[in-house]
């Protein structure tokens, strides 16, 4: 893996005003991602009915991908729940990203389990502009096209939601930088939206 735990937390640039807003997912190299079983289940109930659903204290993973290649540590590549290795945590700054979640323990097969932790991210943020979005789909509320109320995007978060689809994460412009700069290649980054106009967002962010 790439991170080392042993290493200080690497500084982020200060959040500005507004802020763009990402998708991000594990890399499209060969690498190991975690999956969630049934408790993935668990999650999205919490997510759409809020912390009236009582979170569990752990979440059980299975490694998929080719045995042999590496395991990665932005481990997940479903937009509404982040797996993170202990030794991103570290880096990253676990107070950092507390601002805008829980880290719960996720228990994953074999003698010896790995570190990881599953990124809860709670904030419900009202910033999407309806009128200029595409239509949410009925079923799980992805939208094709999201335009955001730069104002209301909250820069100073790591990462929210949207009640529109809240099943997703969205991640802010500086925390992107961030994990970028300590991942590289094993992160890969779609654009949702940007404040300028000639930043052209990903086509297909969601992979509708």
């Amino acid at each position: 893996m790439t991170s080392d735990p042993t290493s200080a937390p690497t500084s982020a640039p200060s959040p500005s005003v507004p802020s763009a807003v990402y998708r991000l997912l594990a890399g499209t190299r060969s690498l190991r991602t975690l999956r969630l079983g049934d408790s993935l289940i668990d999650l999205k109930r919490r997510q759409f009915q809020g912390p009236q659903v009582a979170l569990q204290d752990s979440f059980e993973a299975e490694w998929t991908g080719d045995p042999k290649a590496r395991k990665v540590d932005f481990a997940s590549d479903y937009p509404g729940a982040p797996m993170l290795s202990r030794g991103l945590v570290d880096r990253v700054g676990q107070e950092r990203l507390e601002r805008a979640g829980r880290l719960v323990p996720v228990r994953t097969p074999g003698p010896e389990p790995d570190d990881y932790a599953l990124y809860v991210v709670e904030p419900l943020v009202d910033c999407v502009d309806t009128r200029r979005s595409a239509q949410p789909k009925k079923a799980t509320g992805e939208m094709r096209k999201t335009i955001f109320r730069p104002e209301a995007v909250p820069a100073e978060l790591p990462a929210f939601r949207v009640p529109q689809f809240p099943v997703g994460v969205c991640w802010t412009g500086w925390m992107r930088d961030l994990l970028d700069e300590i991942l590289g290649g094993d992160l890969e980054a779609r654009l949702l939206w940007s404040p300028e106009p000639s930043a052209a967002p990903h086509p297909d962010p969601r992979g509708l």
